[in-house]
């Protein structure tokens, strides 16, 4: 399937999706199918971010139908770099291959796992930045390999933050090597920063 021009036909495609998204999840009872999809400001705000900190190695927890991999993508690859998503859920992973597909996209790499075993097979201190829009009650167990992960000096994003509490930004807000803020834009963004002198044992 040929790829779409990019800037114009991509934002068709976005919308397209989000108007999916709503009408789909709005019909949907059981919270395995939903598609979540972040809202258009934070994809606006998540592509800013990859463009002002440069991060080349982008890591998305959750990918779903792979809306919010576009906004990634797009910004990683204005700046040379690739987008890692990971989704377990087959029916996801279908619909993400064909968005992916239709974008046009090269710097996409589709992954079909569960997220616990993509991160401890990882090597550390990857990803410049790690976006993560998944199942909230398994966020504590990926913590410590999310930690690795993750550069010095880079960052941390996840969704729902005001939406949804979690015990996660209590524990990363408790590391004294991590810098932490909350930013009202969709369903709420925690951001973590982490500090440059942490070095993690390979």
């Amino acid at each position: 399937m040929p790829g779409l021009p990019i800037n114009e036909n991509l934002d068709r495609l976005k919308v397209e999706l989000e108007l999916f998204g709503t009408s789909h999840d709005a019909t949907m009872a059981d919270r395995g199918q939903p598609m979540f999809n972040i809202t258009r400001d934070t994809g606006e705000f998540l592509a800013l971010l990859v463009r002002a900190t440069a991060a080349k190695q982008v890591l998305e927890i959750g990918t779903s139908n792979g809306y919010s991999t576009l906004w990634l993508a797009e910004a990683t690859r204005a700046i040379g770099g690739r987008v890692t998503t990971v989704e377990l859920a087959p029916n996801k992973v279908a619909l993400a291959q064909i968005t992916f597909e239709r974008s046009g996209f090269l710097c996409i790499t589709l992954v079909q796992d569960d997220a616990k075993r993509l991160l401890e097979t990882s090597a550390t201190h990857l990803y410049d930045l790690v976006f993560l829009d998944a199942e909230r009650s398994e966020y504590l167990g990926w913590w410590p390999q999310i930690r690795r992960v993750l550069r010095p000096g880079r960052l941390l994003v996840v969704d729902n933050a005001t939406s949804h509490s979690h015990e996660l930004a209590q524990l990363v807000q408790a590391d004294a090597h991590f810098t932490t803020c909350l930013v009202p834009i969709g369903k709420g963004e925690f951001l973590a920063t982490k500090a440059l002198s942490v070095d993690e044992a390979r």
